[in-house]
Formats: structure tokens, sequence, C-alpha cells
């Protein structure tokens, strides 16, 4: 099934907007529902996107009324015992008993990990954030893809136990799990294909004091690359052909 070409096929996803960010930078930026829908319709641009924001407690009353569902990244932890978060997971346990696919970036990647068995843990080596060369790790049943993708990160926690029934599909710096399919309906990453170059330029900037000198310098360095957006967003939307396709 490999490089199979499915039909362009107009599609209804859930954007599960996780990201608690309040601040005047958030303000002064495109939420991350925004976002996604972006990189989205970069390649879809009749496909419709509906952004809940779970975090404050904004959820789908029938998640089965979506073709699919994204859940976004957040500067909050799996582990917090918010009840959005509880809710989430078992959104998340719903989809995959009834094989709704979803697509989880980050905090979603982690949440979907940890809600359905798996581990997420601290990363012994710290802060993974700005540019990183991610490693793709086998083959993708809905697209081909490079050896290596350019993704940008901004993470200090990693799943390091999948879930039963999932494998490893790309590798990043210090992060063995950077994303996972499970059936044919789970695909993530831990990484940000949202992000723009000017973002996470900006963001590298505004987090210097919460994540520290060092870490932002290299970070600064790293952004002489560029993510590879396109590339990452034509998995995305194969994922979801494919996976309604099937």
């Amino acid at each position: 099934m490999q490089n199979e070409k499915c039909p362009e096929i107009k599609m209804r996803l859930a954007i599960l907007m996780t990201n608690t960010d309040e601040s005047d930078f958030a303000q002064a930026h495109p939420k991350d529902g925004e976002k996604f829908t972006t990189l989205i319709q970069e390649q879809r641009p009749d496909w419709d996107c509906a952004v809940f924001s779970v975090k404050d407690g904004e959820f789908p009353v029938d998640i089965q009324e979506f073709d699919g569902a994204l859940i976004t990244g957040s500067p909050a932890s799996v582990h917090d015992s918010d009840a959005w978060v509880a809710q989430l997971f078992e959104l998340i346990r719903d989809m995959d008993r009834h094989a709704v696919p979803v697509f989880g970036a980050c905090f979603g990647h982690q949440a979907i990990a940890l809600a359905l068995g798996g581990t997420v843990s601290p990363n012994p080596q710290g802060w993974v954030h700005g540019y990183a060369r991610t490693d793709s790790v086998g083959d993708l049943p809905w697209c081909a893809r490079p050896a290596q993708v350019g993704l940008y990160a901004s993470h200090i926690e990693q799943v390091v136990e999948l879930p039963e029934g999932a494998h490893v599909v790309s590798s990043g710096p210090d992060c063995m799990v950077g994303g996972y399919v499970k059936g044919r309906h789970i695909f993530t990453t831990q990484y940000h294909p949202e992000m723009t170059d000017s973002f996470i330029a900006d963001l590298v900037e505004e987090t210097e004091d919460y994540v520290g000198a060092e870490v932002t310098e290299a970070a600064r360095a790293s952004l002489k690359n560029t993510a590879d957006r396109d590339v990452f967003g034509k998995q995305i939307i194969g994922f979801f052909e494919w996976a309604t396709k099937h």
C-alpha cells in the first residue's frame, strides 16, 4: 500500500486545543487551533476544522460526528490533576475503542500514550528546544517519507513506554519515541509541525528565563535550520485520508 494515492475526501476534523498559555505572548500570536487549521488547509483548503478549547472544558458533544481529531501541544503536563485532563483521557480511550482517527502533537502525543497505558517521564537530558532532526523508523503505510525530517520542538517530558499495540515510527534527539502509530487510527509526533519559522524564533526568545540561557543559546543556533513543514503536513493529511479509507 506504500505510495498508494488516496482520492481527496473533504473531511471535518475536531481540533482539541490543550494549550493553557494565556500570557501576553500567547495573545500576540495565533492560538494552536488556528495554527493547526492553517497547517491542514495548506494541504486541503476545503477541509473543515472545528476548534474545541478542551483546556477550558469545551469538548465535542459526539466525537464520532467528526472524521477525525487532532490533539495539540501545551505547556501543561499530562500528569496534571486538572479535570479537563482526565476528561481528555476518557475521550482518547473512547476514540481508541471506536477507532476514530486521531493525530497527537507533543502534549497530544503524550496524552494518547498515557491514557492508553503507556508511560511519560521527564527527559533525563532536559529540554529539547528549537529545531530537531528526526529519524524516520520503518515505513508509514499511507505515504513515502524521507529518512530524516526536521521539526520544531519544545518539550521536557517524553513517552518512554508505548501503549500496547503501538510502535515507533520516528525518533529524535534524546527522544527515542519521537512518534508512534497504533492500529489504523492513531498517529503522533512529540514535535510541533504547526509552528512556523517566525513563531519558534519568538518562542525561543520568550522562554529564555524559563528554560535557561544554555538551552536558549542552543535553540537559537539550531534555528539556522528550518522545519520540513510541508513534508510533515502531507504525512498528517495522508494519515487521515488513509485511516478513513480503511
